[in-house]
């Protein structure tokens, strides 16, 4: 995908493989607002993206940090032909969301809040992590940083109640203490299955979680989180089955290395479609 870079900005020379609202509302992240353009938190910085109509701009002081985070240096172009050529079903879904690319997030930004996602809805999510922010983040001027593992240690129990995170308060202290001592980026040498270990050891953390964890701050693409859309989008394209595991393996098997990009697409067009 063409884009340049200047000195506070990222311009994305073509819409087609890039579309802000597919990025932002497919589920793969929360730390985001819209305020007329979209505005991303990622950690402590901020990107603002203005669509034009035949280009985009990411108006930032991180433009780097952000050309990584966005993946702007992955083809999805080829990604998505390659897929409609071998899977001519996932056509329909791969047009619907044809702008969607998955984030490279913070990983320890990505475990707190799918922990914090687990059986909640997108709206309370993104309540829940902005109160997090601003409770324990650095003030960054218009917005908070989200805090480190340092910052976020120092909350309680009854702190994190009262930011509406109701059962999952105790999980995040724990998950604070458990990754006290641990260099995440370590983990990133991990194979898919060693990681999947590690962070099922985590509190709050289950299977789907974990997908989600792996694919969106570990960039895993053989992982393929299965959740109700994907449940009945898998009875509608595959066969009639409702047990997840088995859905999960079956989905990863079919896809293997695309089993990510897929999941994407799939999810983001049978929620928006339903």
């Amino acid at each position: 995908m063409k884009y340049k870079i200047e000195k506070n900005k990222i311009i994305i020379c073509s819409k087609d493989e890039f579309c802000p609202e597919h990025i932002l509302e497919c589920g793969q992240v929360f730390s985001y607002e819209k305020k007329g353009n979209y505005f991303v938190y990622s950690q402590d910085k901020m990107a603002e993206i203005i669509e034009n109509e035949n280009y985009i701009e990411i108006i930032t002081k991180y433009p780097q940090y952000f050309a990584e985070y966005f993946d702007l240096n992955c083809n999805y172009s080829q990604i998505k032909s390659n897929l409609i050529n071998n899977y001519p079903q996932l056509k329909n879904a791969i047009n619907y969301g044809y702008g969607i690319r998955i984030l490279r997030q913070d990983i320890f930004e990505t475990i707190i809040s799918f922990i914090v996602s687990a059986n909640n809805n997108i709206k309370r999510i993104k309540k829940i992590l902005f109160a997090i922010r601003e409770k324990f983040g650095k003030n960054m001027g218009s917005y908070f940083a989200f805090p480190t593992l340092q910052e976020l240690s120092k909350a309680t129990e009854q702190d994190f109640k009262d930011l509406g995170t109701g059962y999952r308060a105790k999980y995040l202290v724990e998950v604070c203490k458990q990754l006290k001592d641990v260099d995440l980026t370590q983990w990133q040498k991990l194979s898919t299955q060693e990681l999947n270990n590690k962070l099922l050891k985590l509190m709050g953390v289950g299977q789907k979680v974990a997908d989600c964890i792996m694919l969106f701050a570990f960039y895993k693409q053989d992982v393929f989180p299965v959740d109700t859309w994907i449940e009945k989008v898998y009875c509608q394209y595959f066969k009639d089955e409702h047990n997840r595991v088995v859905i999960r393996k079956e989905l990863t098997n079919t896809f293997k290395n695309n089993s990510g990009y897929v999941q994407q697409y799939l999810f983001y067009s049978q929620r928006e479609n339903n």
